[in-house]
């Protein structure tokens, strides 16, 4: 059997490619990896959960981090999807689960769990609506249609609509330039957006400051300033 997950890094980036559903959270501690990126194999990002798998009892549920060990709890790395072909069912859910998303204009994307008597549940019906507006988010939902990557583009869930191809490798440009900052930087900003949506507002200044206190304190920190008085490109540490 081939490996169920591919792994490449390089450059500060990670690419993870899905052989199978069950890509496992394996880099989220690595400190020479600043950005993670989500791709599929063989011209398609994935089809989600194996229904004859299911049938037989399997569980792509992945070290209690929900479906392809990510829905559930995404890691504190930013995060890029690059879609080719379709994203479908918990395949879908992994792409919402991401921070940013690459999709081909070819692509297709769906939750088509009500059409098997099935509900989206690693987290399809808790993002979606939060992404897009709410009537577009019930139809698909509802209908469980397939929606054409143009279309959510529009609505803005898509950050970038590529030719056939090239959805990797125009998210390897987009991870190379969030990897050129500092990755503290970079998870503090990520848990920032991410939390802050249920932080009341008499709290929320103080709660980024909780978050943001030790990246200022940082040497990263002191690297970026001194970069930039040298008018040097910064050689951050993540600490």
């Amino acid at each position: 059997m081939p490996d169920e997950v591919l792994l490449e890094i390089e450059a500060g980036i990670a690419v993870l490619t899905i052989n199978r559903p069950e890509a496992r959270n394996a880099v989220n501690g690595r400190k020479d990896v600043s950005v993670l990126i989500l791709t599929g194999a063989g011209g398609t990002f994935s089809a989600g959960m194996d229904l004859k798998g299911f049938l037989s009892g399997d569980n792509p549920m992945a070290g209690g981090r929900g479906f392809g060990g990510l829905t559930e709890q995404p890691p504190d790395k930013p995060i890029i999807a690059a879609v080719e072909g379709y994203a479908l069912a918990g395949g879908f859910e992994l792409a919402l689960a991401c921070d940013l998303i690459v999709a081909s204009e070819d692509a297709g994307f769906g939750l088509p769990e009500v059409t098997r008597g099935l509900v989206a549940g690693a987290g399809g019906l808790l993002r979606l609506h939060r992404r897009i507006p709410y009537h577009i988010a019930m139809e698909i939902a509802l209908t469980g249609a397939r929606v054409p990557a143009a279309r959510l583009h529009d609505a803005g869930l898509v950050n970038r609509l590529v030719p056939a191809g090239e959805a990797l490798a125009v998210a390897r440009e987009l991870a190379t330039s969030i990897a050129a900052n500092a990755p503290l930087a970079l998870a503090a900003s990520k848990r920032i957006i991410v939390e802050s949506a249920d932080w009341p507002a008499a709290h929320a200044f103080a709660r980024q400051a909780e978050v943001a206190a030790p990246v200022f304190g940082s040497k990263d920190a002191m690297e970026g300033a001194a970069a930039f008085a040298a008018k040097r490109p910064p050689a951050w540490r993540g600490e």
